[in-house]
């Protein structure tokens, strides 16, 4: 199955750029990302906070099988209901550094919308590690997911 989601890295580069069109109206899109109760839903995830005004934060919880616990967290330095958001990431307890992420929503239609993310790491080498992750997989997955939570929201 083609991945929908299309993930570009230029070598030598410490950036990757991430693109996904989806079925679902740009204001649904908007808040699959700031909507606690539908982040929840598609990325699987407990949201522990979660604030995307004026220098807001975040900070998400998932419990992997093994019974691992992993944190994530951020400050949302922007946020432009519908348009944009600029927030940092940090996977706590890992040897990463946080990251900064540029997203960017725009309407294809009424009933079509898109994401466009630029992430950047402190390094060439720690985008690259990440890239060995199961990190395409992952985001695939996860846009996936966001597409049929959205798709049963629409519905109801």
């Amino acid at each position: 199955m083609e991945r929908r989601t299309k993930v570009k890295a230029e070598d030598g580069k410490q950036e990757i750029w991430i693109d996904r069109e989806f079925e679902i109206p740009l204001e649904s899109l908007f808040m699959a990302f700031v909507e606690p109760r539908i982040v929840e839903q598609w990325m699987g995830t407990k949201v522990m906070d979660l604030d995307d005004g004026p220098l807001g934060r975040y900070r998400f919880k998932t419990t992997d099988p093994k019974g691992n616990i992993h944190l994530f967290t951020g400050c949302i330095h922007e946020s432009v209901p519908y348009k944009k958001i600029t927030r940092t990431f940090k996977m706590e307890n890992t040897g990463f550094p946080v990251q900064l992420e540029y997203l960017e929503f725009g309407a294809l239609g009424e009933k079509r919308s898109k994401l466009n993310m630029q992430v950047v790491y402190k390094s060439v080498e720690v985008r690259d590690q990440v890239l060995k992750l199961p990190f395409v997989q992952g985001i695939n997955w996860a846009h996936d997911r966001l597409q049929e939570v959205l798709d049963k929201l629409e519905q109801t």
